[in-house]
């Protein structure tokens, strides 16, 4: 008879200990969720200094998961600088309480789902030379749910085949070609991705979806086909310090999306005060409001980054030079991080319509309403996609022209 593994459902522990579990957990992970928040708006800023004017998405938590991966096994000043990058005070959490946040963070994003599809993992890509200490292995699966895959780099394109095939199979194909011009002399590749697929609580009705105008930034403005949904009562503000509107509109399952739209010419000034304090006074104070309409694009936009190139700007930078300690990862001296490549999909469309709209006919009252409260997503806003299980930003984006659909 198998005995139960330690952790293991049948190892049961008692009803206080498992609630006490339950506090030091939620507390943990509060912890986690805080620091990304800041480490996300961060991000964001240096993102958009790079790209003005363009589309930007990424996912902060897909990011800050893989470089804390990559923290288990940094020692040193290396490791200090990962968690004060990822905004974490170590004296304040250990670095053990930390990596156990992160644990229950990747539980609680990958956790099975009929309505939504969250699929979030990292990957390690170490020369096979290279000797991986067994501690390390088994904390990388266990606390990031990681693969380690001991990888060939002395024939950069078979790794590079290796890395791109194992992403697009992670991600039912909807990322390819994550990885180019690899280098034969690479010792550690470290790869994130994230793909979400919801479906709005409130779905749009593809006949109401006609091409529209979208103001571009430079008073330029492009076609781009426009989702219409009426009648709804949303989570709103109307903030007048920063000039901008907030709607909340929820999908089904444990995700939301905060939509901010600046006034024109406000954009800078929103982006300046993103600050964890303005999105808590944003969620604080949102109050449901009945909307006549939400005009918003149907859009597919991507972003592809090299982080090794950005993360030194938040203070990581140690582990992409010669002086980077890895030696928690292998006993092998002069190991550094050749790349840390992060690709990140949005798509957003009418979404679970599609089936009813066959046989469906729609009435439309005609009526004269005063007073109507319209809101038209035609010009450059921001998407904050949550997490509302541990208040996490799954994916940040700023659509500057919905009708670009990659930026790299």
């Amino acid at each position: 008879m198998l005995r139960p593994q330690p952790g293991s459902t049948e190892d049961k522990e008692s009803p206080v200990q498992e609630e006490q579990d339950k506090a030091m957990q939620a507390d943990m992970l509060r912890t986690v969720a805080s620091s990304n928040t800041q480490f996300a708006l961060d991000l964001y800023k240096l993102l958009v200094l790079r790209r003005p004017g363009e589309n930007v998405i990424f996912s902060p938590v897909s990011i800050s998961t893989s470089v804390a991966l990559l923290g288990l096994g940094a020692r040193g000043t290396t490791l200090a600088e990962i968690m004060k990058g990822l905004k974490f005070s170590p004296t304040e959490s250990r670095v053990a309480d930390i990596h156990r946040g992160f644990q229950h963070l990747v539980r609680t994003l990958n956790q099975p789902g009929e309505q939504l599809q969250l699929s979030m993992g990292n990957a390690m890509f170490i020369r096979e030379q290279l000797e991986v200490l067994a501690s390390f292995l088994d904390e990388a699966r266990a606390l990031y749910a990681a693969q380690v895959v001991p990888t060939d780099f002395e024939q950069p394109a078979a790794a590079e085949q290796l890395i791109n095939d194992f992403v697009s199979n992670e991600t039912h194909g909807k990322i390819v070609d994550l990885i180019r011009n690899l280098d034969r002399d690479t010792a550690l590749i470290l790869v994130n991705y994230i793909f979400l697929k919801a479906k709005w609580e409130t779905p749009f009705d593809p006949r109401d979806t006609v091409n529209s105008k979208f103001y571009l930034s430079n008073g330029q403005c492009v076609q781009v086909p426009m989702m219409k949904v009426e009648d709804l009562t949303v989570p709103y503000l109307w903030d007048e310090a920063l000039s901008c509107t907030l709607v909340e509109l929820k999908y089904l399952g444990n995700a939301s999306a905060l939509l901010i739209l600046p006034d024109q010419g406000k954009m800078q000034t929103v982006e300046a005060e993103l600050l964890p304090e303005t999105l808590a006074r944003w969620r604080n104070n949102l109050k449901p409001r009945f909307i006549d309409a939400i005009y918003l694009p149907k859009f597919s936009i991507s972003g592809s980054y090299e982080l090794q190139r950005i993360l030194p700007q938040v203070g990581i930078s140690e582990a992409f030079s010669t002086q980077c300690d890895l030696s928690g990862i292998t006993t092998r001296p002069k190991l550094k991080v050749a790349q840390v490549v992060h690709r990140a999909l949005l798509d957003v469309a009418e979404e679970g319509t599609e089936a009813a709209a066959a046989t469906g006919v729609k009435i439309i009252p005609y009526c004269l309403r005063l007073n109507q409260t319209i809101i038209r997503f035609d010009k450059p806003f921001l998407m904050n996609i949550y997490n509302t299980n541990s208040d996490t930003i799954l994916f940040l984006a700023k659509v500057a022209n919905p009708s670009q659909s990659q930026s790299s």
